[in-house]
């Protein structure tokens, strides 16, 4: 049997206050390391942030994205995952010198953790931000969703050179008809091995895991990867830099370089390219004066 590839599942247990969400990302995680050369520990984590930001991504509402960020000091000190409403995922991660499998605290050396999202039509965008803990990620987005959330949430992570993939439960804030329902599903979801979140199919595991459970299911999303730069963007971040200081890099380099630290994509713009993007938005300092 197949699996959906690159897809959000969602379910929930009929009769009670607790979802579930199930999430495989194959060529989107592979589209990823296409072009970056990550070490295995940084990979590894990084396809576990690809996995989380999908299933966090799909318990609100939004038109706009929402972005996953770990920064601090020590071996790591950035990594950053964007999804859109569009479930369209990018990512990247900087580190430095040789990166241990180690607790997220000695990864990221006093290190947060901060889901912002942005709502879309204007709204404004929020933030909540959590210490990393001395465990993982998963660990990590439980304590998140506990303070800024108030909701019970269980998550399970896990990616590889191929794949990557999760699992979050959650309890939401209603009067279910069975009691124990959450410590049940809980118990239930933790047996899950990193293996089955990987390689099994969405039904399959379902039913693995959960099959003494009344379980209904929707139907899935399609998740891929996309980055949102383009060389009109660059452009306008050049505009933005303002004539003079875009003359000065010229004139130190010839040219001004903007790579993409999602896709790795390079720009390049000579002196012609530079007068023309920067022509319009130019307003030369002109004195005042009275007649």
């Amino acid at each position: 049997m197949k699996r959906n590839r690159d897809s959000l599942h969602r379910f929930v247990f009929e009769r009670t206050d607790v979802r579930g969400e199930l999430v495989h990302l194959d060529a989107t995680w592979q589209a990823a390391l296409d072009r970056h050369d990550y070490p295995p520990v940084v990979r590894d984590l990084l396809g576990e942030a690809f996995a989380a930001v999908v299933l966090l991504g799909a318990t609100i509402k939004f038109s706009g994205s929402i972005i996953l960020q770990l920064q601090g000091s020590g071996p790591m000190t950035l990594l950053v995952v964007q999804m859109s409403a569009q479930r369209s995922v990018r990512g990247m991660a900087q580190w430095s010198g040789e990166v241990q499998s180690a607790p997220l605290d000695q990864m990221f050396t006093d290190g947060r953790l901060a889901i912002t999202v942005d709502p879309g039509d204007g709204a404004e965008r929020y933030q909540g931000i959590v210490e990393i803990g001395d465990k993982g990620l998963s660990e990590a987005l439980e304590a998140y969703f506990e303070r800024s959330e108030q909701l019970a949430t269980r998550l399970w992570l896990a990616a590889d050179a191929r794949q990557a993939g999760g699992l979050l439960l959650q309890r939401l804030p209603s009067d279910g008809d069975d009691a124990d329902a959450w410590a049940r599903v809980v118990h239930l979801g933790a047996t899950v091995s990193r293996n089955e979140l990987l390689d099994l199919p969405f039904l399959e595991l379902v039913r693995r895991l959960f099959h003494q459970e009344d379980v209904r299911v929707f139907d899935s999303e399609p998740v891929n990867f996309r980055c949102s730069c383009s060389r009109e963007r660059i452009e306008e971040t050049l505009r933005g830099l303002g004539y003079t200081e875009v003359r000065s890099i010229l004139a130190e380099q010839g040219k001004v370089s903007v790579d993409c630290s999602f896709c790795n994509q390079h720009y390049e713009f000579d002196a012609v390219d530079a007068e023309r993007i920067l022509a319009d938005g130019y307003s030369p300092d002109v004195p005042k004066t009275r007649h």
